[in-house]
């Protein structure tokens, strides 16, 4: 379990690097809502945040499995580090974040069409080569570099009654939730995923990790397990979310076009189910409620298609096309 001083030390590492990007207030009418703009991140994402914490405190060259930001932000901290970094990803992995990895300097190894196959290769380099492992969620130093978010967000708005976190591997949602814990005790936080391959939201029904089969998703910046000996996010996510719900394909469509035609953002399937939540009346917020737009490295071609209302084919599923506010 992380302690309050972890998350103060990650804060100064990330002063003036990857803290204090914009939260605003959205123009959706449904709620009274604030956005934490993580995409304004130098990398697009708010994983430069843990990967700095972690890449600061590695004594040589790093490796890490990564379904696409993840391994930009590990690239990136690398980068500036001087450190040799070796991304593992998976078959499944969106060609535009390949190659935004691969144009930061980063070598990359394609293994098997899971993120377990993934990180069985990165396990493989720490053990062969020594490079130090990062992982995407269980690590103490990322987890705590993601909880600045939280704590960012309870500092500038303490009238935040609801956190609405992208879920995943869990190092974002149990890093938030700590941090906002820790600013206002009540404060409720709510884990949201899509309904398909999501493994933390399956672990923590079934009391322990659990292995799902990973499927293209509009949400696959939120693909991947959580490690079948997970020591850190699968414990905190159990203890301190309030609730955890999921959303479907059609309704992370719905508000990937929201959030463009309404708050003129781009941003990634994986950013956006706090609001597809919300939209779809699946979490009910009566005071303030914050989400976090944790990307914008999505694959433009696809999202072209879902905010000009066009079909979108994701492996054996086609997500029908439906124009905004239809």
């Amino acid at each position: 379990m992380l302690v309050e001083a972890d998350v103060e030390r990650a804060a100064e590492v990330l002063r003036g690097r990857a803290d204090r990007t914009p939260l605003v207030p959205s123009l959706y009418a449904g709620a009274d809502l604030w956005l934490k703009l993580e995409i304004c991140q130098p990398i697009g994402a708010f994983k430069l945040r843990g990967a700095l914490n972690a890449v600061a405190a590695a004594a040589g060259d790093v490796v890490c499995c990564s379904t696409g930001n993840h391994g930009r932000g590990v690239a990136w901290a690398a980068r500036e580090a001087g450190k040799r970094a070796v991304i593992c990803m998976s078959e499944l992995v969106p060609e535009a974040k390949v190659a935004g990895i691969r144009a930061l300097g980063a070598e990359v190894r394609i293994k098997g069409r899971s993120q377990d196959e993934a990180q069985a290769e990165a396990d493989r380099l720490t053990r062969e080569e020594g490079l130090t492992g990062i992982s995407p969620f269980d690590d103490s130093l990322v987890i705590a570099g993601q909880a600045t978010i939280g704590a960012e967000i309870m500092a500038e708005r303490p009238g935040i009654e609801t956190l609405l976190v992208p879920l995943s591997g869990g190092g974002l949602a149990a890093g938030v939730a700590f941090a906002a814990k820790l600013a206002k005790p009540s404060v409720r936080v709510v884990g949201v995923s899509m309904d398909r391959g999501a493994a933390m939201y399956e672990s923590l029904l079934a009391g322990a990790p659990v292995q799902v089969e990973e499927v293209a998703s509009l949400a696959d910046s939120l693909g991947g397990g959580i490690g079948m000996e997970n020591r850190m996010s699968f414990a905190m996510c159990r203890d301190l979310l309030d609730d955890t719900v999921l959303v479907t394909e059609e309704e992370i469509y719905r508000a990937m076009q929201e959030t463009y035609y309404t708050d003129r953002l781009v941003a990634e399937g994986g950013s956006v189910v706090g609001l597809a939540a919300l939209m779809a009346g699946k979490v009910q917020c009566d005071g303030p409620v914050a989400t976090i737009l944790t990307g914008r490295n999505v694959d433009m071609a696809q999202f072209t298609r879902v905010v000009t209302g066009q079909d979108v084919t994701l492996g054996e599923m086609t997500v029908k096309g439906v124009p905004h506010g239809a």
